[in-house]
């Protein structure tokens, strides 16, 4: 390790969230509210009920939309999405220090990629769900559905937990960083938490480590320090 990443006890290794991290925007929520499918709201609100699974809702929400829209919903939300500040700074400060950057995304793959594609971010480095648009509607597919450890039981779609565990907590110092409720189990998990919004609540609830952020600036600066010996 550099003499930076020497101030964690263990190799750090970095799982990003999507949506509202690094974007400025939910885009799937966005997506939905832009085009207003008859029927959106309601999934949503089951989602936030737990009356059906986030993989449940998403497939549900995207169904409602045409597969000829394609175009027109990717080019929305890479007009729209917005990418949070100190986003490059972060990946070219992981690159100096050979720190590993994965993004762990609920989001589809078919906006996913092309809004970080100007970033050189390698594919295998980039988990998310992915789109068939063969039929009359939009059909989301799980290519990283939950393993046999995730206690949402096949409930996720992009299990972030089961990436994590790919990384031995005896050999990597694990940082997640996000801003939902749909990043607490990962949190649970990882020894430190970059925390934005409902997630920051979810930490202090249950007193997990992790330090609220803005902007990557503030991951860079915490990160420069060692986490959260800053």
């Amino acid at each position: 390790m550099s003499g930076t990443t020497a101030r964690f006890p263990r190799q750090p290794v970095l799982f990003c969230d999507f949506d509202g991290t690094i974007t400025m925007n939910d885009n799937i929520v966005a997506v939905m509210k832009h085009f207003h499918p008859p029927g959106w709201d309601a999934i949503v609100q089951d989602i936030i009920a737990d009356a059906k699974s986030v993989k449940q809702g998403v497939g549900e929400m995207f169904a409602l939309l045409p597969s000829s829209m394609k175009d027109e919903v990717r080019d929305y939300i890479l007009t729209s999405a917005g990418i949070r500040p100190g986003f490059a700074e972060l990946l070219a400060w992981c690159k100096a220090h050979d720190v590993p950057f994965y993004v762990t995304s609920g989001g589809i793959d078919f906006f996913v990629h092309p809004l970080l594609a100007p970033f050189g971010i390698p594919a295998d480095h980039i988990y998310c769900n992915g789109s068939d648009f063969s039929g009359e509607r939009i059909r989301i597919t799980w290519p990283h559905d939950c393993d046999e450890f995730c206690d949402n039981r096949g409930r996720c779609g992009m299990c972030k937990t089961a990436v994590i565990r790919r990384f031995p907590e005896d050999r990597y110092y694990r940082i997640l960083i996000g801003d939902s409720v749909t990043d607490f189990p990962g949190a649970k998990i990882v020894d430190l938490v970059f925390s934005r919004s409902h997630l920051t609540d979810k930490c202090r609830e249950l007193d997990l480590p992790h330090l609220p952020f803005e902007t990557f600036h503030d991951v860079i600066h915490h990160l420069e320090q060692g986490g959260l010996r800053s």
